[in-house]
């Protein structure tokens, strides 16, 4: 089993810069069966949606058009740990961020895929 830990949500105002942490925890090979990880949001009364995602392995990456050219996924694998560089914030951006990761190797980044899943963290940004 693999536990997500997410850190770095809060309160900007817009154009702001937030930076989230998720730091993956659990046995070696539980964490190195992990393919893909990244985030989702879901405001108030919306479905949740893939922002981005990186392969653990190779490091390509996924954006949501949304956040293209604002938002970066990173990594650290000597620490387990994806982050999620949020710049130009927006009050659309508005959301409970979860980390989310998989084992599967398909390319869709979409909840049903997903095999493990963060606590979420709160951003809010105001206008």
């Amino acid at each position: 089993q693999v536990q997500l830990v997410e850190s770095g949500g809060g309160s900007v105002q817009a154009g702001g810069s937030l930076r989230l942490s998720c730091a993956a925890l659990g046995y070696s090979y539980s964490i190195n069966s992990i393919n893909r990880m990244g985030w989702f949001r879901q405001a108030p009364g919306k479905e949740r949606e893939g922002v981005a995602a990186i392969y653990t392995g190779g490091g390509g990456t996924y954006y949501v058009d949304s956040v293209k050219g604002r938002f970066t996924i990173s990594q650290d694998n000597a620490k387990n740990t994806v982050y999620l560089q949020m710049n130009s914030l927006q009050p659309d951006d508005t959301a409970m961020y979860y980390c989310a990761a998989t084992r599967g190797s398909g390319s869709s980044w979409s909840r049903p895929r997903i095999n493990y899943w963060g606590q979420g963290t709160q951003v809010t940004v105001s206008s």
